[in-house]
């Protein structure tokens, strides 16, 4: 069975509680005990000190029975088990056991070996040294202490003079007291230390336990649900409440991995539900760039081939026109035949024409870029087509956007490409209409765009798609079909993009877009409107 993290700590910190305090209560009750011992040591030297400077007097003055008398007063205490009296020859002169006077003390035993130690005969010992605890004969614990009766100078010049002044002890009092009552106070401590060391380590257990559950337990159980939750798939989830310590932050750190977690699923979850438009996308662009090379490809082998032409042409058509307009001036000519000439020389200026133009659209000029204004540009060029008879009747909107920024481009060539279409538009509308003209900046893909609307007869959606081949056109024989291909083609050099809208009926939109920063070269300040 697992065992819960809170469990094991408690158990580590119980055994550890428990192994302190024990030592605690052991080393507090043996050092107490050792006091009570000491102290109890104490007071029957200082009785047997008492004893001896209260018979003091009686001993000079050899009062034996007053001495005893007095020794069996105190003997008679609470606690005092027996007093007695030993000459230095270790014969009992007096006891309050009365049985015993007159024996003789062995050296070897308790009460003779603190001063008897080897062969030398300590006349003054300490009182530990003087000191002993044992079991009598009746099975009573016993402090027994032992006390030196010195041969003082009162003692020798008094008027018993019993002693001579070379005796250095007079004999020994040896006080035995119970010590029942010491360990009868030692038990009684002994116990209160262990109900206390108990009761102690019950509240310390209690309360580590408790703040243990709050301050471990419970985060780590919140972070344990969390984790098993996550693993279940659910990526909402998250701990609303962690305390502000370490768990806390991994606690946050985990709520943060989440968080991440479900940001990355909702964007896989919603890759996949859009991986079929994104294709899709992709596809399109993928053909809008081949429909782009192909025209491209197609474009450059129809110029390829367009320069062998005319220049093949042009030498021979050349010729007919210079020798036809000759003619046509000769005086010698039949005017019955001069209107027919005529016809000759001016299609042969038209094929001319054609020839320029399919040179122009075969030559790749490069673009002489500088800096212009769009809006002056379109000014410029409208300028110039206005009075063509295709714009009467018509009305012409112009939109501009005053804070348009002026760009690197080639001017002419620009022009030509508004020319192209200003026209188109232009004759779109044969009878009336309206033309509108919008300029403004599309920020999000950093270019600027020019706009031509007409309200003409639109163009179908099959001839949508090609209008930017070569040759193709919608007037018929009206038009080569190069114009739209030649602007197309400018437009591309310049790093923009044509775009058209139309509706049959309703009319038609060319949009150009050009780059507002070319080659690292940044939009200047806004043009002004003439």
């Amino acid at each position: 069975m697992r065992l819960k993290l809170i469990n094991k700590y408690n158990i580590v910190m119980g055994a550890v509680l428990l192994a302190t305090m024990i030592m605690y209560a052991f080393l507090n009750v043996e050092t107490l005990t050792n006091m009570f011992m000491d102290e109890a040591l104490k007071d029957v030297d200082n009785l047997s000190e008492t004893i001896i400077r209260t018979t003091h007097y009686q001993m000079l003055e050899d009062d034996r029975e007053r001495v005893y008398q007095m020794i069996d007063e105190v003997g008679s205490q609470k606690g005092v088990n027996r007093i007695r009296l030993l000459d230095k020859e270790g014969i009992i002169n007096f006891s309050t056991q009365k049985e015993e006077i007159g024996t003789c003390v062995d050296r070897g035993s308790e009460g003779c070996s603190g001063c008897h130690i080897g062969e030398t005969t300590l006349v003054q010992a300490s009182s530990m040294d003087r000191s002993r605890i044992f079991v009598n004969r009746d099975g009573v614990e016993l402090l027994g202490v032992t006390k030196e009766i010195l041969n003082k100078e009162s003692c020798y010049t008094a008027q018993c003079h019993f002693h001579a002044p070379e005796a250095q002890m007079l004999g020994i009092l040896d006080v035995h007291v119970d010590l029942a009552g010491v360990r009868e106070t030692a038990a009684a401590y002994r116990n209160n230390i262990i109900v206390f060391t108990l009761v102690l380590l019950l509240i310390l257990g209690t309360c580590l336990s408790m703040l243990t559950h709050q301050l471990i337990n419970v985060p780590v159980g919140n972070l344990l649900e969390q984790t098993q939750r996550v693993a279940q798939g659910d990526l909402s989830t998250r701990v609303a409440t962690y305390p502000k310590d370490e768990l806390g932050e991994l606690t946050e750190a985990f709520n943060n991995m989440t968080g991440k977690l479900k940001i990355a699923q909702e964007e896989s979850q919603d890759w996949a539900n859009t991986l079929e438009a994104r294709v899709a996308e992709r596809t399109e662009k993928i053909q809008r760039m081949q429909s782009k090379l192909l025209r491209s490809e197609k474009l450059a082998s129809v110029g390829e081939l367009v320069a062998g032409i005319a220049h093949e042409i042009n030498n021979p058509l050349t010729g007919v026109l210079m020798f036809a307009t000759m003619l046509e001036e000769d005086s010698r000519l039949d005017p019955a035949l001069k209107s027919d000439l005529g016809t000759i020389v001016h299609e042969t200026q038209r094929c001319a024409k054609i020839v320029r133009e399919l040179l122009d659209f075969s030559r790749e000029s490069v673009p002489q870029k500088k800096i212009e204004s769009i809006n002056l540009l379109l000014d410029k060029t409208m300028s110039l087509v206005e009075h063509h008879t295709s714009f009467h009747d018509i009305v012409v909107v112009k939109e501009y956007d005053p804070k348009l920024p002026k760009i690197l481009i080639d001017p002419s060539q620009i022009e030509q490409v508004f020319m192209n279409i200003l026209i188109n538009a232009s004759q779109a509308m044969p009878t009336s209409g309206r033309l509108t003209i919008q300029t403004g900046v599309m920020e999000q893909e950093n270019v600027l765009y020019a706009r031509v609307t007409d309200t003409g007869m639109g163009i179908s959606e099959e001839n949508l798609q090609k209008i930017f081949d070569p040759f193709f056109s919608t007037k018929g024989n009206a038009g080569t079909g190069l114009g739209l291909s030649v602007s197309y083609g400018i437009i591309e050099n310049h790093g923009g993009t044509i775009e058209v809208a139309s509706t049959p009926g309703r009319g038609t939109s060319f949009t150009i877009k050009l780059p507002i920063v070319v080659n690292g070269d940044a939009a200047q300040e806004p043009a002004t409107t003439a």
